[in-house]
């Protein structure tokens, strides 16, 4: 796993195994195998502090606080990504549904999905899985 962050310039590979070792069962249920966590369970739905969101995984920068927005959904909202690459997009079609997945540029751990029904200037909802993310107070990137 990188120590630094990857801002979507080093690419995670690790094996099943080691994933395993690293995450517990819920964030390995959620990041790697696309799961999703229980509407409005998770610790970030309503949390509103001023910081910085990385992923759980690899520790790639993902969101700022200045992003996050109550989008009453009842999992985390952000209209934007920190930068460009640091998510990446796939369709999903599964549960018969059409939708976009969200993963971490840096690891391709799953995040959530991206819906074109966000009430800010960019239109776009990013509804992320609480348990994929790792919150680190203030607006220090690093």
């Amino acid at each position: 796993m990188a120590d630094q962050t990857n801002h979507g310039n080093l690419k995670v590979v690790k094996t099943d195994e080691q994933w395993r070792a690293e995450l517990t069962p819920e964030e390995y249920r959620v990041l790697r195998k696309a799961g999703t966590e229980l509407p409005f369970s998770g610790k970030y739905t309503t949390f509103f502090e001023q910081g910085i969101y990385h992923c759980k995984a690899c520790n790639e920068v993902l969101f700022t606080s200045d992003s996050k927005f109550d989008s009453h959904c009842g999992w985390p909202s952000f209209d934007r990504a920190i930068g460009k690459g640091v998510i990446v997009e796939r369709p999903d079609y599964s549960h018969n549904m059409i939708r976009v997945e969200i993963l971490c540029g840096s690891c391709h751990s799953h995040l959530g999905h991206v819906f074109p029904d966000g009430p800010t200037s960019t239109g776009v909802r990013y509804c992320v899985n609480s348990v994929c993310l790792d919150f680190k107070g203030g607006n220090d990137v690093g």
